[in-house]
């Protein structure tokens, strides 16, 4: 072989394409010096040929492996030749040289084994093998020549290594092929501002893994291993020692990214935590009349709520409007255990999480019972879990810092070193979490997330700008915030914001009776009471919020006689008698209430639960005796730090009402404005204002007098105030209620109990009764049944809907078999549930009326789930038979939910693939009593459009087919042509907004006078052109059907469309 011509050291071992990227000046720099003073020549493999590289398959391992073996000891009497500028090769047969082979040929498609790699050499870095393309031999370069001192000129930083255990998708060097290990040089550049100290290469044993910290600080701007340096990830595993015995074991390999490393935690940091866990332990062990949580707690599921963003300027207004009302069915399946309520949160940046629950549901309790997880070994993600109770933080400093508000105010115990664990805390926010418990009670939330506190150690910031930093990350940025809140009030600007909105459920009927069961020790007592919760419907339904059941617990434990109430005013007024009972001793005991029911007059107003502390003593005494009030200290250990608060709501609100109807300070007016329904309130209180109202009802139409209610004098009128409400209530007109007021409505004419007011309400209920978005509790669809099925004497029947309210299976059975309700609209999986329970029930004369009720028109599918059940719908109406399940009597006829759908509105658009409307598609010939379908605005094409042509024919009842603002052309519309003339009741077509050209106009054109049933065509908005509209306009002299046709655009000069339409005047 010629020999090669004198070269520039550098190009022996880079020949880069400099269009390609730019060289890397230390490269160069490094390769100029120590590798120039290397003996290629006496590394040269003779033994090699390209014969024996042609002889082996591109792409083969045998191709990537090809090396040849590296003398096993090199003669010292070997010449070395410093700076040597020229290497010549020899091989035994003449040959001119080949053309230059491709990058793709040069690479070898997998790297070679460890066990392949070349032997020899007895050095402690790992030998890489180099073979030059131009020169036909293999150049194996040891890279024990290359050491730290010789790479290195003096003060400059140290050269980084990095071994590549793949090929490169483009070659490093160009004209280099990597076979064996390949080490990549790389000009250190740190990626950190501040200043890290360069780590020098290592020398480890043949076939050890470079450790990452090597690749650490690179990738330069515009260096040759800018792809190498990218593929290697950070890591801070402590560098892996050389071992000359044997090969590295797994635990010194560097960790990957996903496993991290718990920090170090200093020794008066975890006795501090110690302490704190135990501190939890025990002051959360214990509920309320000394139950424990280990043996008394329901461990009730959460719901993972779904969200939608809604635009525009009123998007904020409520939040019923954002939270998606789920399906019984989609709850169940969305159903989750306390235990993954931070599940993945460090991987999916989910920080933020939310957990609803109205009054009573136990929020406070779940947290109590998280915090004694974290402190039994549960939850160990989090060193620290901060438990803050936003009722008590408005009477506290009006400026805090994040370390007081973490350390003073919240459940933590004293610290003697509150500053070395605080620095601790700000190291390592990833394992801190911050739960701010009754959110609702924060105050002043208007711009809420303005002003954030920037900076953890200032100390002049409100709560309102600490949760702000905190939520928004510019302090603590990595801390998990826990939000516990009710689902209305102050949540509204936040819903978009958090990663995770969770609901607590209620009570099952399970979990009542094992709450009874726990409540009471002796067992015929508790069989008691279980049969006397069963036996009142609507006590029993009250029990699913935890609160009341276990008042009602209260309630039967210490009454003798009597059953159990019957509303909720009557429920609290005999807690509250029972607190009298037991007060009654106490000096001043009278007043005392007197002055306790104005207070929470007074509260109320503001949506305040705290009390003054500047009040009466003996007042705060005598509530805290009866368990009215509850006090509550900042700091464990500074008892004198203490504010005190009303019980709960239902408390506070009966004795709000209380005042409102006995007082003489508050006349008929004031109880009017205060608790009334009105079809529109400038600001709605939420729970606040619905409570108050049932308790203000039930006191004004109750017979008798509780003894709660006879420590207010008795000179008060209640015949004016009584016959105030019954006036409104005769003017209110029902059927312009929303369906959230209409359901408050139900439930104050409930607690009246009041047959008149009953019947009044059902005579003026409109025929069409819809709860459509207000999510209905157990208490709910009972107070509504309970108020339909006492009025049958009316002889009316309604149409309820019961579409996105949540109503349980037990409740749509209850409701659906009221003789007053004529149909019914429900989520159509909860309906198949519900068939398969009477299904399997064998209540076949049920079953037959609830698939009689249902109905689906019109059909509205937003959501990927409603195609989906439509599609189970049709299955069931074709089978005749339930899923899984024989054939069953019951659908003999089918569904006649099925065969009567008219209308079919399809809005999902092409955000979910075109499968979804295949499903669509592939049903539409089932519903053989459509009469319109609207498919406007979902970026249907012509596969779409010819897809819905293949079923048009079987549409015979079809009168108006809306494909307007799509994306159809020429194609879909001659594929549609062809089908639309066997549409024979088809009357209105629109396309507008389409794609249409000229072709897709002479198509139209060309089938219009055989669309003898069309009256209206629409085609505005189009691309075709005055050809176009001249063919529509000459076909329609023979379509003498049509009364219009629009077909005006941009492409349609003004003077053609003019003449056609004075041709024609049905031409607009």
């Amino acid at each position: 072989m010629e020999s090669r011509t004198e070269t520039e050291p550098a190009d022996i071992m880079t020949n880069v394409d400099h269009g390609e990227t730019p060289p890397d000046r230390l490269l160069d720099l490094i390769v100029s010096t120590p590798l120039e003073e290397f003996p290629f020549e006496e590394f040269l493999d003779t033994s090699y040929s390209d014969e024996v590289w042609d002889a082996v398959a591109d792409g083969s391992e045998d191709k990537a492996t090809l090396v040849c073996e590296v003398y096993d000891k090199i003669s010292p009497a070997r010449k070395v030749h410093k700076r040597k500028r020229r290497v010549e090769v020899g091989r035994g047969s003449e040959k001119t040289p080949r053309s230059k082979r491709s990058k793709r040929d040069l690479i070898p498609s997998l790297p070679p084994k460890s066990s392949e790699t070349a032997h020899g050499f007895n050095t402690t870095v790992q030998e890489g093998d180099f073979h030059n393309n131009d020169v036909s031999s293999l150049i194996h370069f040891p890279l024990t020549i290359a050491t730290t001192a010789s790479l290195m000129p003096s003060g400059a930083p140290a050269m980084q290594i990095i071994q590549t255990f793949s090929p490169l998708s483009s070659p490093v060097i160009k004209s280099i092929l990597p076979v064996g290990h390949t080490y990549v040089f790389v000009s250190p550049q740190s990626l950190t501002p501040m200043p890290v100290p360069q780590i020098a290469p290592l020398s480890p044993l043949d076939g050890t893994v470079a450790p990452l910290e090597l690749s650490m600080f690179i990738q330069p701007a515009s260096s040759l291993s800018d792809s190498a340096s990218r593929s290697q990830s950070p890591s801070q595993s402590a560098p892996v020692p050389p071992s000359k015995e044997k090969s590295p074991s797994k635990e010194h390999l560097p960790a990957t990214q996903d496993i991290k490393k718990m920090p170090v935690i200093p020794e008066n940091v975890q006795i501090f935590i110690k302490r704190f866990k135990s501190h939890l332990g025990e002051t959360c062990s214990m509920m309320q009349e000394g139950m424990s949580m280990e043996s008394h707690y329901i461990d009730t599921p959460l719901v993972q709520r779904k969200l939608i963003i809604r635009t525009g300027k009123n998007a904020n207004k409520c939040l019923e409007k954002e939270l998606v009302v789920l399906s019984d069915s989609e709850r169940k399946k969305g159903m989750m255990h306390r235990s993954h309520v931070f599940q993945n949160c460090g991987s999916n940046n989910k920080h933020l999480i939310t957990v609803l629950g109205k009054a009573g549901m136990g929020k406070s309790t779940l947290i109590q019972r998280l915090a004694l997880d974290w402190s039994s070994g549960g939850l160990q993600q989090f060193q620290f879990i901060f438990l803050l109770n936003c009722k008590v933080l408005n009477l506290t400093l009006s400026s805090f810092s994040l370390k007081s508000l973490l350390f003073d105010s919240s459940t933590c115990p004293r610290c003697d070193d509150s500053e070395a664990v605080f620095k601790h805390v700000l190291a390592f926010p990833e394992n801190v979490l911050v739960v701010f418990d009754s959110f609702d009670e924060l105050k002043d939330l208007e711009g809420l997330l303005q002003s954030p506190a920037t900076s953890p150690t200032d100390g002049n910031y409100s709560v309102r700008q600490l949760f702000s930093g905190l939520f928004q990350k510019r302090i603590l940025s990595g801390c998990t915030v826990l939000i516990v809140t009710r689902p209305k009030d102050v949540l509204n600007q936040l819903l978009r914001k958090v990663d995770r909105i969770l609901e607590i459920c209620c009570f099952s009927p399970k979990d009542i009776e094992m709450y009874v069961s726990n409540y009471f020790g002796d067992e015929s007592e508790r069989e008691d009471t279980l049969r006397k919760i069963k036996k009142q419907k609507y006590i029993f339904s009250l029990c699913s919020n935890p609160l009341l059941c276990r008042l009602t617990c209260c309630v039967a434990k210490h009454q003798t006689s009597g059953g159990l109430p019957s509303t909720l005013t009557d429920l609290y007024q005999r807690v509250l008698s029972q607190c009298l009972e037991l007060n009654d001793d106490l000096q001043g005991s009278r007043q005392d209430f007197v002055k306790l029911c104005n207070v929470a007059w007074d509260g109320f107003k503001t949506q305040n639960s705290l009390l003054n502390q500047n009040q009466n003593q003996n007042l705060l005494d005598y509530g805290l005796s009866s368990g009215i009030l509850m006090t509550h200290s900042l700091n464990a250990e500074q008892s004198n730090c203490q504010v005190t608060y009303f019980a709960n709501l239902f408390v506070q609100n009966l004795l709000s009402a209380l005042f409102l109807v006995h007082s003489r300070e508050l006349n008929d007016k004031t109880l009017l404005a205060q608790t009334t329904l009105h079809q529109r309130k400038k600001k709605f209180q939420g729970e606040w204002q619905n409570v108050l109202q049932q308790f203000t009802m039930g006191l004004l139409f109750q017979k008798n007098s509780p003894p709660c209610c006879r420590v207010f004098q008795n000179n008060t009128d209640l015949q004016a105030k009584r016959k105030a409400v019954e006036v409104h209530l005769e003017n209110l007109k029902p059927g312009e209620l929303i369906p959230s007021r209409l359901l408050e409505l139900f439930h104050c004419v409930y607690e009246a109990k009041n047959v008149k007011l009953a019947k009044l309400l059902v005579k003026n209920l409109p025929d069409n009764l819809s709860f459509c978005g207000a999510q209905l509790s157990p208490v709910d669809h009972h107070v509504v049944w309970h108020l339909l099925s006492q009025t049958k004497g009316l002889k009316r029947t309604f149409s309820i809907d019961l579409r996105d309210t949540c109503v349980p299976l037990g409740g749509l059975k209850e409701l659906v078999a009221l003789d007053i309700v004529a149909s019914f609209r429900a989520p159509t999986m909860d309906t198949i549930n519900l068939w398969e329970d009477l299904h399997r029930s064998s209540d076949q004369p049920s079953l037959k009326n609830s698939i009689k009720k249902f109905t689906i028109n019109p059909l509205k599918v937003s959501q990927v789930s409603h195609v989906e059940d439509l599609v189970v719908l049709v299955q069931i109406h074709n089978e005749k038979k339930l899923p899984l399940c024989e054939v069953e009597s019951a659908l003999e006829d089918g569904v006649p939910a099925v065969r009567q759908l008219h209308k079919l509105e399809y809005e999902l658009g092409q955000q979910h693939g075109p499968e979804v409307f295949l499903q669509l598609v592939e049903i539409l010939p089932a519903l053989q009593s459509l009469h319109h379908l609207d498919l406007e605005n979902n970026k249907m094409g012509d596969d779409e459009a010819e897809q819905l042509a293949g079923v048009l024919s079987s549409l015979s009842s079809l009168k108006l087919l809306n494909l307007s603002q799509n994306c159809i052309g020429d194609g879909g519309v001659q594929r549609l042509s062809e089908t639309l003339p066997s549409a024979s009741s088809l009357q209105s077509l629109s396309l507008y907004g389409n794609m249409i050209g000229d072709s897709g106009a002479e198509s139209l054109a060309s089938v219009l006078p055989l669309m003898t049933s069309l009256l209206d065509l629409d085609v505005k908005y189009n691309k075709f052109t005055d050809v176009g509209a001249k063919k529509l306009g000459a076909a329609l002299k023979n379509s003498s059907s049509v009364t219009s046709l629009q077909m005006w655009n941009d492409c349609i000069p003004f003077g053609v469309l003019e003449h056609l339409q004075i041709q024609d005047c049905r031409i607009n």
